[in-house]
């Protein structure tokens, strides 16, 4: 007779379900460097984080002398630092300034600590492809220069590390509504990373819409051989894909759901998620997420 199902195999809240692989540090701020308009660059060493981190996932940071925010907040990752052996050692996240915290954190000095947890999150997909075509709106490219890098060869994560075959081409449409809040592309051009940019004033690059980047760049390509990946507004992930579900491009979204706890106790971050059966449920970005297949997501 078979035996009854434990409490953790039946309880999806059981501890088993939450991001128990995720680790806490006390760490020093390094270097926290302004961008572009209210859009920062914080850095700290933590080479156990930055061993085993991916592109896709996310960091939790607090402020420890700080109790309002008493909860901390979710940052992408944008590269992981390395030192003269190009070993692993620290942690870069670029962060805008819009509440609390991150106004905060932007007046942090060198040597002032963080409490840091994490890698949290899946990541996004490992597999091959010959053109990968990142989207990002507002503070939405923070995920991609160390997806990038790892896709051309450039860098690697993970730990052991992932085994990604160079692919052919990576492409970043970033949308922004002002020069002003252009952050990041020399990073990303040094990369070796192709770069269009859009704006809603028309300030740089293309006068309107990150979409129309992401039409441009489709146009003539084998969508068979392509991928693509998105984050920033939700208006502008939903539009991409969109696109991306018409052509028959794989689509993957970094969702940017408000998070309370990031290890997937507070059910705060679910969104609706279509199942094998056709009908949706609630899953949590923080752990069955942010990255999830476009074809997936109900809006």
């Amino acid at each position: 007779m078979n035996a009854e199902p434990t409490e953790c195999q039946a309880n999806p809240l059981a501890a088993k379900y939450y991001a128990d692989g995720a680790k806490r540090y006390e760490v020093a701020i390094v270097e926290n460097e302004r961008l572009a308009v209210d859009t920062y660059r914080v850095r700290f060493e933590c080479p156990e984080l930055a061993q085993c981190v991916v592109p896709g996932q996310f960091l939790m940071l607090r402020l420890p002398d700080c109790d309002d925010p008493l909860l901390g907040r979710p940052f992408a990752l944008y590269d992981t630092v390395l030192d003269s052996s190009g070993n692993r050692i620290g942690i870069d996240v670029v962060y805008l300034v819009v509440g609390k915290m991150t106004s905060r954190l932007a007046q942090l000095k060198p040597g002032r600590p963080l409490q840091v947890w994490g890698p949290l999150g899946n990541g996004f997909s490992a597999e091959p492809v010959e053109h990968l075509i990142m989207v990002a709106g507002g503070i939405g490219q923070t995920p991609f220069l160390a997806l990038g890098r790892e896709f051309l060869g450039g860098r690697s994560y993970g730990e052991p590390s992932r085994q990604i075959a160079s692919c052919r081409r990576v492409s970043l449409c970033y949308g922004v509504r002002s020069v002003d809040l252009l952050a990041g592309a020399d990073d990303f051009r040094a990369a070796g990373i192709d770069l269009r940019i859009s704006s809603d004033d028309g300030s740089v690059g293309h006068h309107g819409l990150v979409t129309d980047l992401l039409k441009q760049t489709l146009a003539g390509e084998d969508r068979s051989r392509c991928r693509v990946v998105c984050c920033g507004p939700e208006p502008m992930m939903e539009a991409v894909a969109e696109i991306a579900l018409a052509q028959s491009v794989a689509c993957q979204l970094s969702l940017e759901t408000p998070m309370a706890c990031g290890i997937g106790i507070c059910f705060s971050c679910v969104v609706k998620i279509t199942q094998a059966d056709g009908s949706w449920d609630y899953k949590r970005s923080c752990v069955d997420g942010p990255i999830f297949d476009a074809e997936k997501i109900v809006w």
